[in-house]
């Protein structure tokens, strides 16, 4: 049953809320948007999506075009990035264009919808163009911000450039010596739709709005900050001792670190092997007993050949059953990234009752409390890292309590109320000004 407070008293009928994204399961952005949606149902909004590539079976999701023109889109995209990079491939998804996409401000379900959200829409999805017209259809609209793009020229994650503090230029990622390059041009584009779109902004960390209120684009405006909607409840705290698919030694602690793609440059794994050989090679008793699980993708095979720490890797997991399991029979989840928005293995991490260790170059100090749920290591020093996990493994931990605390900063249910409290907001705003 939908909450009163949904209800119009004119119609009676819930809010109608479309989100946007690239897919509903592949990439974080794509995972966190599918729960948000999920999360808004159960809280008796009429939420559905609308994505590029659609892996569920949810009949609430929708692709948004057919194959070959969505394959059309992103090549293009990609085509114009590669031709202005010096025809390499080496940056060539670490930047994204929005200059090809779906106009869809005629689709159903955008006609009915009292409010569109804009989550992570690149590669080959929507067109600024495309967002311009979803504006002018008369939609009010709420963007939401899980990395840096949409206050840079073209890159998701700066890596230290802080050329989106003026209007970017001279790109590290295409190699650019020239100011008015792809990044530059792209950067006007936004300023452009910025200055005539009246998007509610919202960024997924106090670090990603922080960066945002630095930036040329987003500086003047106003950033809400609210968190991933996190399925918390959906954690265990404790292992399945029947369910050991991954036949762990549970007489060692575990240590747990999980990405998508674990040798993406980004994520660290570097770090992470030269902590743990450091503990292997000088804190014996730690390597003697304790062990890593590594989860996730490997495009090179031999990515973990160096590393002395006794260690498995899982390869990657897709079933949230076995995923929950991991999680459940870790003493710690490590993130060594350079970079994170939010970094959702943490949370998950957390809610099973695991402590987090990490650097803190990001949104984790949203997640970790040094030295209560967790401990924050001094940015890429793999020595600090390697001291934190440590100091993990020597405390003791209310793994339930743990999980109370991530249900009341993430859980779901408090998320989708706060998107619903802003949702109603712009409604209302929308109504008197029609």
């Amino acid at each position: 049953m939908a909450d009163s407070h949904l209800q119009s008293t004119e119609s009676s009928k819930p809010l109608k809320v479309v989100l946007l994204c690239h897919s509903d399961s592949l990439g974080g952005a794509a995972v966190v948007t599918y729960r948000l949606m999920q999360a808004l149902c159960r809280e008796g909004v009429d939420a559905k999506m609308i994505v590029y590539s659609k892996m569920s079976e949810d009949s609430e999701v929708q692709i948004i075009g057919p194959r070959a023109l969505r394959g059309w889109r992103f090549m293009r995209e990609r085509l114009r990035i590669y031709l202005s990079n010096g025809l390499s491939y080496s940056n060539l998804f670490k930047v994204s264009t929005a200059d090809s996409g779906f106009r869809i401000a005629h689709n159903p379900w955008i006609e009915e919808a009292d409010v569109v959200v804009l989550t992570w829409i690149n590669q080959g999805m929507m067109s600024l163009e495309g967002i311009r017209e979803l504006h002018r259809s008369g939609k009010p609209l709420v963007w939401i911000m899980h990395d840096m793009w949409n206050f840079t020229g073209i890159c998701h994650h700066s890596l230290g450039c802080d050329r989106y503090k003026g209007e970017c230029g001279k790109c590290p990622f295409l190699g650019a010596k020239k100011e008015n390059d792809l990044s530059r041009k792209i950067w006007l584009k936004k300023k452009r739709l910025y200055d005539e779109v009246p998007f509610r902004w919202v960024a997924v960390s106090n670090w990603l709005a922080e960066r945002a209120r630095e930036s040329s684009l987003l500086g003047e405006k106003n950033v809400a900050v609210i968190y991933n909607a996190m399925p918390v409840h959906s954690f265990r705290t404790q292992p399945l001792a029947e369910f050991n698919v991954f036949n762990l030694d549970y007489s060692r602690d575990i240590i747990l670190f999980g990405a998508a793609r674990l040798d993406d440059p980004i994520k660290g794994l570097d770090k992470a092997i030269e902590a743990l050989n450091y503990l292997f090679d000088n804190h014996p008793e730690v390597a003697n007993n304790a062990m890593v699980v590594f989860f996730g993708g490997l495009k090179d095979k031999e990515a973990l050949a160096e590393l002395r720490f006794p260690h498995l890797w899982a390869g990657p997991v897709f079933d949230p059953s076995l995923l929950r399991q991991l999680y459940a029979s870790a003493k710690i989840v490590l993130s060594s990234s350079s970079y994170e928005t939010l970094p959702g293995t943490l949370i998950e991490g957390q809610a099973a009752g695991c402590l987090a260790v990490t650097f803190g170059r990001g949104g984790q100090s949203d997640i970790v409390e040094h030295g209560v749920n967790g401990f924050i290591a001094d940015s890429d020093d793999p020595i600090s890292l390697a001291n934190c996990i440590i100091d993990a493994l020597n405390m003791k931990v209310d793994r339930q309590s743990l999980h109370e605390s991530v249900n009341e900063r993430f859980g779901a249910a408090k998320i989708a109320k706060r998107f619903i409290a802003l949702f109603e907001e712009i409604t209302r705003k929308n109504q008197s000004e029609t």
